[in-house]
């Protein structure tokens, strides 16, 4: 499970991550409850970040361009989430190859756990994608995306015991909030955050 997914608290195990921490003042062992509420009280649209979005904004449009000239442009987008995946999948040691991906996209042959569960990060990207056209991104995007990687359901955790912490070592480097009315509450925050909504409910 991606750290994103787990800060939105979908998850109910404790996830594999490495060392991030590093303050002298950090709880780790300590639920986050009292995370701020987006945005942060900084400017966002500083004159970086706009330059940045612009050049985003036409190397998308190049994107498009040269996707009109393949005889197949679907081959961008069933091959993109494959590396995506892949990269996903190795921020917790879910280690796989590309060849083995790609050898098993198609579901035939008995593949590794491991490029399993890659190829289920695929999935989650695109059947969260598809979703988009009838609903904007939301918690219930959350839970489907993490529900496809898991390949069980999964809903907003309702018990306490989830951490972020090192496999290698055991050692807990964040503990995400707990209890499902702030996890909710967080969650909605974050929807009226991405949809560009004031929020007057803290």
């Amino acid at each position: 499970m991606s750290l994103a997914a787990t800060s939105l608290g979908v998850m109910s195990q404790k996830t594999r991550f490495g060392d991030t921490s590093g303050s002298p003042a950090w709880r780790p062992h300590v639920p986050r409850n009292d995370r701020p509420p987006l945005p942060p009280p900084i400017n966002l649209q500083t004159r970086l970040v706009l330059n940045r979005c612009v050049a985003a904004r036409a190397a998308l449009g190049e994107l498009k361009q040269a996707a009109t000239l393949l005889p197949n442009p679907t081959i961008l987008v069933n091959t993109l989430p494959l590396f995506e995946a892949q990269a996903s999948s190795e921020i917790e040691q879910i280690v796989t190859t590309t060849d083995r991906l790609f050898r098993f996209a198609g579901g035939s042959g008995a593949a590794d756990p491991p490029t399993k569960e890659a190829l289920r990060y695929r999935r989650a990207l695109l059947d969260g994608f598809a979703t988009l056209p009838a609903r904007p991104l939301c918690t219930a995007t959350a839970e489907l995306v993490c529900s496809r990687i898991k390949d069980a359901p999964m809903q907003v955790r309702r018990l306490p015991g989830t951490a972020l912490a090192n496999d290698a070592t055991g050692q807990v480097i964040d503990t995400p909030p707990e209890g499902e009315n702030r996890i909710c509450s967080l969650l909605a925050n974050l929807e009226r955050f991405l949809h560009g909504e004031e929020d007057n409910t803290t």
